[in-house]
């Protein structure tokens, strides 16, 4: 049976992080399916965060395709180094971006999306095989802080 998430309301951004992470490590940490564990870790951050959008996109066939997520219709395919997820996964970093509309070449699956964040997930070759994407619907909503929080969290999730 899976337990509800523990998070106290008053709670800043930074505090629910550390929250969320040992949750996030007990879920996945008993679960060997790379999918299974990218749909919880999408719904934990979702639920507890209240983005626009947050999922993940695989590397298939050089390009990225759509992988588990919470929120509305997505892009399916993003082609390698275009928009900020192809970005992220081009230069193996993660990228932020504080107004998506000043982003050169930024791809728009949603009107919604104002600010975005893409941490990209390596496997032991240091090759990027995945990319967490948040939309947030207000401009510069993620920070430093946001990043070494889910980069942190993403360590967490092994690609067999």
């Amino acid at each position: 049976m899976v337990e509800e998430l523990k998070l106290n309301p008053n709670s800043s951004r930074d505090e629910k992080y550390s929250e969320i992470y040992p949750q996030i490590k007990s879920i996945v940490g008993g679960e060997t399916d790379t999918i299974a564990n990218l749909a919880n870790v999408a719904a934990i951050i979702k639920e507890t965060f209240e983005f626009l959008w947050v999922g993940f996109y695989l590397v298939k066939d050089k390009e990225l395709v759509l992988g588990p997520f919470q929120g509305p219709l997505a892009c399916t395919r993003i082609g390698f180094g275009k928009g900020v997820c192809g970005t992220a996964w081009k230069e193996k970093k993660t990228v932020i971006v504080p107004d998506v509309e000043l982003f050169p070449g930024h791809i728009a699956c949603s009107s919604k999306s104002r600010s975005e964040i893409v941490v990209p997930l390596f496997n032991a070759k240091k090759e990027v095989w995945a990319v967490l994407d948040l939309d947030s619907a207000k401009v510069s909503d993620f920070t430093k802080m946001d990043e070494l929080n889910l980069e942190k969290i993403l360590k967490l999730i092994s690609k067999p």
